[in-house]
């Protein structure tokens, strides 16, 4: 059997297939769009039948690799979401137990259309009856309203879970997102960001991963991530002191996320905010191109002019 806690460069489909059936806990994939992204080693431009007949195959292998009570999760676009959703359902067997939308802002500007700021994210199980749900765990619970506003003594003292619509960038709008309410709140890994690796342009928040891997593992079980990119899904499990195998295409990504993780220590805390209206400043502080522009106008009115005169 393939060595646990390593990644390994190579196609995700035959590295899949070395691997013993049934050997994995939970798997992660954040697979290429087929939206003309420029990848190091993998062309993004696939004509549709190809493409969904590629995913198929890859799909087929996490299927196989899950454990009787695996769980896997998939992100992926607008573009293919339903095929893949009914793709899982009705020809591989999973069955969704939820279809998580991921909101943010500062996403793909588009000139002829609503621009996009979300991601899909479903959450599929291979036994509708028999999986991995740790709902009771402090760290993907969140205080009720019960608790917070209601002082309601039937609220449950351990909170309650979030909803399916998480929100990345709550400080636009604070009243309408409270730490009360059932919203999930992860930023995305933008430039100036510490946890940004720099070579990748595809990064998952750590926190994103951290509530998917605590709600849906334990300790010392095995995640899987067919397209390790960053290595964040990765990164996450080993600090979170789960075992965990990855795939990589490119030899330059893989090499840099070997590194990333041999930096980690099991039980390091995650990075990014979890809770971001802590640390994100509000928008009515930051500054305005016309506050800008009237001050530059004001300066240059100011300033004396040099007599020219004799």
């Amino acid at each position: 059997m393939t060595k646990m806690n390593q990644i390994y460069i190579q196609d995700c489909i035959s590295g899949m297939q070395e691997l013993e059936a049934e050997s994995i806990d939970l798997a992660f994939a954040d697979p290429p769009f087929n939206i003309g992204y420029e990848y190091d080693q993998y062309e993004d431009r696939l004509e549709s039948e190809q493409y969904l007949d590629w995913c198929k195959l890859w799909l087929s292998e996490v299927v196989r690799l899950l454990k009787p009570d695996g769980t896997f999760w998939l992100a992926i676009g607008d573009e293919y979401a339903a095929e893949l959703k009914v793709m899982m359902q009705r020809e591989l067997g999973l069955t969704c137990r939820s279809w998580v939308i991921w909101y943010y802002t500062f996403g793909v500007n588009c000139k002829n259309k609503f621009s996009r700021s979300h991601a899909h994210l479903f959450y599929m199980v291979k036994d509708s009856k028999q999986f991995t749900f740790n709902a009771d765990d402090p760290a993907i619970r969140i205080p009720s309203a019960r608790q917070l506003v209601y002082g309601d003594k039937r609220a449950n003292p351990k909170g309650r879970l979030p909803d399916d619509t998480w929100i990345l960038r709550p400080q636009d709008i604070p009243e309408s997102f409270q730490g009360e309410e059932d919203t999930w709140y992860f930023p995305r890994i933008n430039g100036t960001f510490k946890e940004r690796q720099g070579w990748h342009g595809c990064q998952m928040p750590e926190q994103l991963l951290g509530r998917i891997i605590r709600a849906c593992s334990h300790p010392d079980e095995v995640v899987l991530d067919p397209f390790s990119g960053s290595g964040t899904t990765l990164a996450v499990a080993k600090k979170l002191q789960r075992q965990f195998v990855g795939f990589e295409l490119s030899e330059e990504y893989g090499a840099r996320a070997r590194q990333r993780l041999a930096e980690i220590e099991p039980g390091q805390p995650l990075d990014g905010a979890e809770n971001p209206l802590v640390s994100a400043p509000a928008t009515k502080n930051g500054k305005r191109l016309e506050d800008r522009q009237g001050k530059t106008a004001t300066s240059k009115r100011a300033t004396p002019r040099k007599n020219t005169q004799t």
